[in-house]
């Protein structure tokens, strides 16, 4: 009994052990990473480990209660695709199963061992991608070479040294010879020289590029034929393909299309005008970029808006563009714009109707820089306008053609219209009058070569008339003009020579005071002793004393007129009648006339011409002025006196001699002490006149010709 013990208790501990042994190879069998399922007679499944519940996709505990022919789909796959044996013997089956999911799998299962008590080990692999790929491969290989054969293109494969290796047929009929006269051959035997160049630059692209098209000329039958191909290098190894398309005139015009095309796009997109093409409901359907950026507004805003919405105002002159655009289908002009942001833009366009098209386009500028400008020009030269026609001043613009614009008041002063001068050149305006030429000539000629030249030149007009006339020229002054700014200086010259000798006077009246005053005592003492010895003296010295008395009274005369220069006289003026002074001058001296032969014409424009005056002064400077022109009338004639109304201030009594005449330079010193054109004249006479004529308001002129005679004109104001 203890021997059956002891051997029953052996037989449970080798069990135990043989359990822990179990228990080990499950856990080794489990943690393998292939997939190892263990099935009975009936396929089904005794054990699984982790990695085959993966690949199956189910759970351990479900798969216990499942066959292996629940996955498969008895499906044998063919030997011919995978073969049944592996090269060391090991017997391997490929079989389809589908999991619970309906997924499909190809699925290699490997034995292990022989059966053991009805039990098989089978470790799986998953081939599913490897036979997907063998057979994609086995698909395309045949895909390839049926295309190659059947394409409607022309197919050629060719080595990386251009030689020839396969050609498909559409390849053999372009080129009209048989296959085994082009295998073999190079490319670039089949290339036009125009293009070989081009062709061995399209090799070297398809190394940085995959692919490259491009147009080429290949020789059929020794003539060029234009052909478009596309070459890559995808097609086996260092193996080329290209495929060709010959290029028939439809295909050519379709080219010339295309190309039209992507150079009006391009030109379209760049073009420095905005371009807007829109339908005849004015929604806009194009733009180009320069059109974004004028109208501040992106590609998306403006599509689909209206072509108009951004004009400022509708106003007359949009309704009159709009009548021209659709009355003539185009129309050219500027209008205002207000941008997105309100921004203000002046834009220059031109649009223009396609009917029968079904668009319209129109081009736009931005001038608003142009606009800002002119409207700075306009500005200016309204400003300038009104300094030009408003200063008192002359002013001429004038270049070596001509004149081109002169003021009002240079009108008035040259006593010529605008019209008349703008239609003379300058050398025929300066050679107008021939004495003015010299002096005109001579000033433009210093402005050429210093810049800038100011003179005074004594211009004589048409009437005879002369006036001194004060010019300063700037030359090239802007585009290519002179200006010429010219006043009548004359006035100022007469005014500046009366203070010379108003200056003069002065003078002189300090002088003749301290003169007088001298002389006329020691004069008082000669002439009483003269007296004395003339009542005294024995013998016949009467010649003598005559001579001395006539010389001291005509010093005591120079002596009175050296007093009435040296003070202001005491003088008390009334209304008097100048005829009547006239006429009692002309008694006094008409015996002196009668003796020169001299006759005196009178011409009293009205009956009376009232003056303040005192008389006795005004007779004195007529008798000045009279005496002088008998004087310089030695073998007689006549002189006139005239007295006529001058405007509604003054009366000019005029005496006129038929005298030898005073030059123009002795003109100019008349009136200066002890100037005088006489042989024994002191000057003083005329110095007195102008005095006297000046404290009576007036003022003189002398108007003289040599050989033709003088004229005194007296201007004395009326009385009021």
């Amino acid at each position: 009994m203890n021997l059956g013990y002891e051997n029953e208790t052996g037989y449970k501990q080798k069990i135990i052990k043989l359990n822990k042994q179990i228990e080990r190879y499950n856990e080794i069998f489990n943690s393998m990473l292939e997939p190892y399922i263990r099935v009975d007679e009936e396929l089904r499944f005794t054990y699984v480990n982790e990695a085959a519940c993966t690949l199956l996709e189910t759970p351990r505990e479900q798969l216990e209660l499942l066959k292996l022919t629940d996955f498969l789909q008895v499906i044998p796959l063919t030997q011919e695709e995978f073969g049944s044996q592996s090269s060391s013997g090991e017997e391997r089956e490929k079989k389809m199963i589908q999991l619970h999911t309906g997924a499909l799998k190809q699925i290699e299962f490997l034995r292990i061992g022989a059966p053991s008590e009805g039990q098989q080990i089978y470790r799986l692999e998953d081939v599913t991608l490897d036979v997907s790929s063998s057979r994609e491969t086995l698909m395309s290989r045949q895909m390839f070479l049926d295309i190659f054969d059947t394409a409607i293109e022309s197919i050629v494969l060719f080595d990386s040294s251009g030689i020839i290796i396969e050609v498909n047929h559409a390849f053999i009929h372009v080129l009209g010879i048989p296959k085994k006269d082009i295998v073999g051959k190079n490319m670039n035997d089949l290339i036009s020289q125009k293009y070989k160049s081009y062709w061995r630059e399209s090799i070297r692209r398809v190394f940085s590029e995959s692919n490259f098209r491009g147009e080429v000329e290949l020789l059929v039958h020794d003539e060029p034929h234009p052909f478009i191909f596309s070459l890559s290098s995808t097609v086996g190894n260092e193996l080329y393909m290209s495929v060709f398309r010959k290029l028939t005139e439809s295909n050519l015009m379709e080219k010339k299309l295309e190309t039209s095309e992507r150079i009006f796009a391009e030109l379209f997109d760049q073009s420095m005008d905005a371009i807007i093409f829109w339908n005849d409901g004015g929604i806009i359907f194009r733009v180009n970029h320069s059109a974004c950026k004028i109208f501040e507004s992106s590609r998306e805003d403006l599509i689909g808006s209206y072509i108009w919405k951004y004009v400022y105002s509708n106003n007359q002159h949009f309704n009159q563009m709009m009548d021209t655009f659709e009355r003539d289908t185009q129309v050219r002009g500027e209008l205002i714009y207000k941008m997105p942001n309100h921004q203000i833009k002046l834009l220059e366009l031109t649009a223009k109707k396609h009917e029968g098209d079904g668009y319209n386009v129109t081009i736009f500028r931005n001038v608003s820089e142009r606009w800002l400008i002119e409207k700075e020009l306009r500005d200016s030269e309204k400003k300038f306008r009104k300094i030009f026609e408003g200063t008192l001043d002359g002013l001429i613009l004038w270049n070596d053609k001509g004149f081109t614009d002169i003021n009002e008041a240079g009108q008035g002063i040259l006593g010529i219209s605008k019209d008349k001068l703008l239609s003379l050149t300058v050398k025929e305006f300066i050679e107008k009058i021939p004495g003015n030429a010299a002096d005109l000539n001579a000033h433009i000629e210093k402005v050429y070569k210093h810049g800038v030249y100011s003179s005074i030149i004594p211009i004589m007009f048409e009437n005879g008339r002369v006036k001194h006339i004060e010019f300063l020229t700037r030359e090239n002054l802007y585009s290519s003009l002179h200006l010429t700014i010219f006043r009548d200086v004359s006035k100022n010259l007469e005014m500046q020579e009366q203070i010379r000798k108003s200056d003069t006077l002065n003078v002189v009246g300090e002088l003749a005071a301290g003169i007088a005053h001298e002389i006329r005592n020691p004069m008082t003492a000669l002439k009483g002793f003269i007296q004395l010895l003339e009542d005294g003296v024995k013998g016949d010295f009467s010649t003598y004393f005559h001579v001395i008395t006539s010389e001291i009274k005509r010093i005591e005369t120079i002596i009175t007129e050296f007093l009435v220069l040296a003070k202001p006289q005491a003088l008390k003026f009334f209304k008097q009648d100048v005829h009547t002074i006239l006429k009692e001058t002309l008694e006094l001296l008409a015996a002196q006339a009668l003796l020169e032969n001299i006759q005196f014409e009178t011409n009293f424009e009205e009956e009376e011409f009232t003056v303040f005056c005192e008389a006795n002064q005004l007779k004195q400077v007529f008798i000045n002025i009279i005496k002088n022109a008998l004087e310089v009338m030695p073998d007689g004639g006549s002189v006139r006196i005239k007295t006529r109304r001058f405007s509604e201030k003054y009366v000019c009594i005029s005496i006129i001699d038929q005298g030898m005449g005073i030059s123009t330079e002795m003109l100019k010193k008349l009136g200066e002490p002890f100037y005088t054109t006489k042989d024994r004249g002191t000057g003083l006479g005329l110095m007195v006149s102008y005095k006297i004529i000046e404290e009576h308001k007036g003022y003189i002129e002398v108007e003289s010709k040599v050989e033709k005679g003088t004229s005194f004109h007296i201007y004395l104001p009326f009385a009021s």
